[in-house]
């Protein structure tokens, strides 16, 4: 009976899964008025790949304007699906780009180039006497990384150096796939635009640079916070950019969007780097104001956005702003109404469906456990006898607490760029960050281990020993439970073209790079998972563990969860608070814009993940009486997340 009580609930959510990504594929196909393809422009010997949305009506006969749409850093083509749904619908032919060293681009992001120095300032209010141009010499992702906002159509100063490096395409093949949209035949090549988010201003702005001038150069530039420059850091007698259109996050994590400044408020637009963007004196400098004229590309705009730098890319004012943009330029065939969209749904039912099929893991887990195969697995918890004392809990929580919060800023950011590891083995720029992270963490929790043992060998305290049995079972069944997701995954991408996510990149079937990449970082994930998981589950147990019923989970779970993600909950409140007062980001504030940006901005995906992973564990642990089915199953998907979608060298 349990076992066909589990397959029901088991075929129960799968079928809910695979209803809400049919309902989210007739979303970005519009009903069918939209065609949907995915494919990859060759260059060299690596690709480019992209996902496309043709209107129905799009044809060689009844040419359509074009769109090409740049994500951010850590992001994918999928990132941009608000903005292509919503152009498509309208009438536009548009091309998401998969940028080097993202999704299924084969090229890494060291074909961006690089250069020997960085500047902390506003192009062209730099100086090396005063530090602000400064050489750097670490490792190549450093100064991959450092080098984002250098553009390769600036002057010397800035994308040469004196080695003979260079910023070889800053477009991240944006270019290219630019190139090649303006060549399909029912694309109207003299009706283009370009947006980019994040990594993907700094992109467009190049694509822009490249094609100004010539019949096809972008009539519109829509920047989904992005970084303004002065003109005297190219050459502005070659290059012009049309009808510009900047949305401005009031919370953006990152200081270059915030022109360096620790806050985004009213003194920022009258600067003469905002007053010259605008044409404008600071006396009339305005937010959510429009100046110049699209008929000559003279236009220019700030929308000031009540949103954080990772949001902006489904906000829907920024959204509606850029609908309307885009139209005035380029004339959008189709009259909707700039607030009627869509898009953000589809968002929200392959929320659903991942969700479901997360969760369809745990019948999995009860189904396959009624097999003989998996007999070991499932033990008696510890005596409750053994419970430690509720001071030991407190000590030991609140170091665990205050040792992941003080460490994450700090390690993170140094494995992000610094940690000399060996660039053609551990090429994940993010992945680097977590794996210095979770090392740190690793010696901690294996040095207090060690102390507990000796201890409770001293005192003549039982402790648990290593069950390989059950172990060996676990890992079977954890194997069996990411399977399952991962084929589920993979059904769903051919199926409807999308995967489970929601906006960014979360469960991304892997390619040949990626499968490898998971295969080098995975032992560390299951090292900390286990340990992390061994030490709050068993050795900080409580006595809710043994209570059975709905009550005695929740009580459980709430444990855990403070006890897994109470560190990065306080970075989240000393990062936000004081940004949400005016003050700036904590991050910034307390210990300057390094250790601001991707690793504070991404605490808001993080949460939600470690927030599952602990229901996970949880249930794991009471269900089995060991770590090691929940502890293998969150390290795999943990694993997963970094190495499916995130950036790699």
């Amino acid at each position: 009976m349990k076992r066909v009580k589990s397959f029901i609930l088991l075929l129960i959510l799968l079928l809910c899964a695979s209803a809400c990504m049919f309902m989210a594929d007739r979303i970005q196909k519009d009903e069918g008025n939209i065609i949907i393809t995915e494919g990859d422009i060759p260059f060299g010997n690596d690709k480019l790949t992209y996902k496309l949305y043709t209107p129905k009506d799009a044809s060689s006969t009844n040419k359509a304007p074009a769109v090409l749409l740049l994500h951010g850093y850590q992001n994918d083509h999928e990132t941009c699906a608000a903005y292509a749904i919503e152009l498509a619908r309208r009438g536009a032919v548009v091309l998401c780009l998969d940028e080097y060293g993202h999704g299924s681009t084969t090229a890494g992001l060291i074909e961006r180039g690089y250069v020997n120095h960085k500047v902390s300032v506003n192009y062209g209010n730099d100086s090396e006497k005063d530090g602000t141009f400064a050489p750097i010499k670490s490792t190549i992702r450093y100064r991959v990384l450092m080098n984002f906002s250098n553009l390769s159509f600036f002057n010397d100063h800035y994308s040469k150096d004196s080695d003979g490096n260079s910023i070889t395409d800053s477009s991240c093949g944006g270019s290219l796939a630019y190139e090649y949209l303006s060549g399909l035949p029912y694309v109207d090549s003299k009706r283009m635009a370009v947006s980019g988010h994040s990594m993907g201003t700094w992109s467009s702005w190049s694509v822009a640079a490249d094609f100004a001038g010539t019949d096809i150069a972008p009539k519109a530039i829509v920047l989904q916070c992005g970084e303004l420059f002065r003109d005297s850091v190219y050459d502005t007698g070659k290059i012009s950019f049309n009808n510009v259109l900047l949305l401005q996050a009031k919370y953006d994590e990152f200081s270059y969007f915030r022109d360096y400044q620790r806050t985004v408020s009213d003194e920022l637009l009258k600067t003469p780097l905002r007053c010259e963007f605008l044409g404008t004196s600071a006396a009339n400098a305005a937010w959510n104001k429009t100046f110049g004229n699209f008929s000559d590309g003279s236009a220019r705009r700030m929308e000031l956005l009540y949103t954080n730098h990772r949001l902006t890319t489904h906000n829907s004012k920024g959204l509606a702003v850029a609908l309307e943009w885009f139209d005035q330029a380029i004339d959008l065939p189709k009259n909707i109404a700039y607030t009627d969209i869509t898009a953000i749904n589809k968002e929200y039912l392959v929320l659903a469906a991942m969700l479901c099929i997360l969760f369809a893991m745990f019948p999995l887990m009860n189904f396959l456990m009624t097999f003989y195969l998996f007999s070991d697995v499932e033990k008696d918890l510890p005596s409750e006898e053994t419970i430690p004392s509720f001071g030991s809990r407190f000590k030991g929580g609140l170091l665990t607490i205050l040792l992941s919060g003080a460490s994450f800023p700090f390690m993170t950011q140094l494995g992000h760029a610094l940690l000399p590891l060996p660039e053609n083995i551990f090429r994940m720029t993010v992945g680097n960050g977590f794996l210095s992270w979770y090392l740190l963490l690793i010696v901690i929790m294996l040095i207090s281990s060690l102390i507990r043992r000796i201890r409770n060998k001293k005192n003549n305290v039982k402790t648990d020993s290593f069950d390989f049995p059950a172990f060996l079972g676990s890992l079977i069944l954890s194997i069996c439970m990411v399977g399952f997701v991962y084929l589920v995954n993979w059904i769903y991408t051919l199926v409807f073209d999308l995967d489970l996510r929601f906006i960014w990149p979360f469960f991304k079937p892997f390619n040949g790079i990626r499968i490898l990449q998971f295969l080098v970082y995975l032992p560390v994930f299951l090292c900390f998972y286990l340990l992390n998981n061994s030490k709050i589950m068993r050795d900080m147990r409580i006595r809710a563990t043994y209570r059975k019923g709905i009550f005695g989970f929740i009580g459980t779970w709430l444990h855990n969860f403070i006890l897994m993600a109470g560190g990065v909950l306080l970075i989240v409140l000393l990062e936000y608070i004081p940004f949400f007062l005016e003050i700036g980001p904590g991050a910034d504030v307390l210990f300057g814009s390094t250790f601001g940006g991707p690793f504070m901005s991404i605490l808001i995906l993080f949460v939600p993940q470690v927030l599952f992973f602990s229901i996970l564990c949880t249930y794991c642990y009471r269900r089995t009486g060991k770590v090691y089915t929940g502890a293998l199953v969150a390290a795999m998907l943990a694993c997963w997340i970094v190495t499916g979608g995130s950036s790699f060298l």
